[in-house]
């Protein structure tokens, strides 16, 4: 079947599960440390905002308050955020990443693009430049 002949709903489950799949096997390229999942991607959505408190951070993170406490403790007794004082609300802090935090998301990406440039070195010129165009499509419909 082409996808020309293809309903928009199976092409949608196709997608979506082929996108799933990439992303677990992306997210399972690591570099050797004990940071969990839920850890690196509240790192990231603190890196990602530049700061945030604990409260909009469980908010971005979709967890109770409660839970996203105790990943901001181990996160902060790593070392790799910072709470400072809230500007206008003093019963409030602002989390951000600090340089180790930085430093540890840098060598998560770089293990994860390296994993990612080896599979696509062994793909096709043409399954390449398939796949660069369905990015170019994906970054539009993500924005949409």
């Amino acid at each position: 079947m082409t996808a020309q002949s293809m309903p928009p709903a199976q092409l949608a489950h196709q997608l979506r599960d082929a996108i799933t799949r990439l992303n677990r096997r992306v997210r399972q390229a690591r570099p050797v440390g004990d940071l969990t999942v839920t850890q690196l991607s509240a790192l990231t959505s603190i890196r990602l905002a530049g700061a945030l408190t604990p409260r909009e951070l469980a908010d971005v993170e979709r967890v109770q308050p409660p839970t996203m406490t105790k990943i901001v403790a181990k996160l902060e007794e790593r070392g790799l955020v910072q709470r400072s004082p809230h500007p206008t609300d003093g019963r409030q802090v602002i989390l951000a990443v600090t340089e180790g935090g930085r430093a540890v998301l840098d060598q998560f990406e770089r293990v994860r693009d390296e994993w990612l440039a080896r599979r696509l070195a062994e793909l096709s010129d043409a399954d390449r430049e398939t796949l660069h165009h369905a990015a170019e499509v994906l970054q539009r419909i993500s924005r949409a």
